[in-house]
């Protein structure tokens, strides 16, 4: 079984406050297209222009530090097929961890229920965000990947510090933000997916995030 964990991309859509929605064009029509393939045959090729953080996306360490692995250079064995772990926080605005959890070489996903304001003004104000103590404590442990279902995975006061980027990025644990539907997942027992594209100088993409249950 395979649960979907992507927020959908849509023309003009906000993903965070102040970052351009995403716009879609046309390269090549069908119509257009006929004059290119044989009597019957046509294709559609379409161009999208985006900021990098838009929809559910993936944090490698160069979007916090220039010199770290950028998303070209991130190993496929830290974005895929890892075994996940959900950690229930509704209710929470600051997230602690229990120290009890087995988190090392495991995708820890948080749990808020925050994306049921995904799209709405509500989304960007007094989100949830994982505590300092706990990002240092993943980092510690040797977590593979951190997520969560929250406009940021740090607070965001104006000109605020981003400790658990700085934290996570720094030991090489890529971050995925803005992830849905994590009510779906058991709290562990699954394998977990989100693979940018390999591009080389960005930091920072949209994902497709599933997860996979036996």
């Amino acid at each position: 079984m395979i649960v979907e964990l992507s927020h959908r991309i849509a023309e003009g859509m906000v993903t965070y406050p102040g970052i351009p929605g995403p716009r879609l064009g046309v390269h090549l029509s069908r119509a257009d297209s006929r004059e290119v393939y044989a009597p019957g045959t046509e294709f559609h090729l379409g161009t999208i222009a985006l900021a990098a953080n838009t929809g559910t996306y993936l944090d490698t360490p160069h979007h916090r530090y220039p010199d770290g692995p950028d998303l070209s250079q991130v190993p496929a064995s830290r974005l895929a097929d890892l075994p996940g772990l959900v950690v229930r926080a509704e209710g929470t605005r600051e997230v602690r961890l229990s120290e009890n959890l087995d988190v090392r070489g495991r995708a820890v996903l948080i749990q808020t229920g925050w994306d049921l304001h995904f799209g709405t003004e509500k989304y960007a104000d007094e989100h949830p965000y994982l505590a300092p103590e706990s990002a240092a404590w993943l980092a510690e442990q040797g977590a593979a990947l951190v997520g969560i279902d929250s406009l940021n995975i740090d607070d965001t006061p104006h000109r605020g510090e981003r400790p658990a980027h700085t934290l996570l990025l720094k030991a090489g644990i890529v971050l995925v933000e803005h992830l849905t539907g994590l009510s779906a997942l058991p709290d562990e027992g699954f394998r977990f997916h989100a693979a940018p594209p390999m591009i080389a100088g960005l930091g920072t993409f949209p994902v497709r995030a599933y997860a996979v249950l036996p």
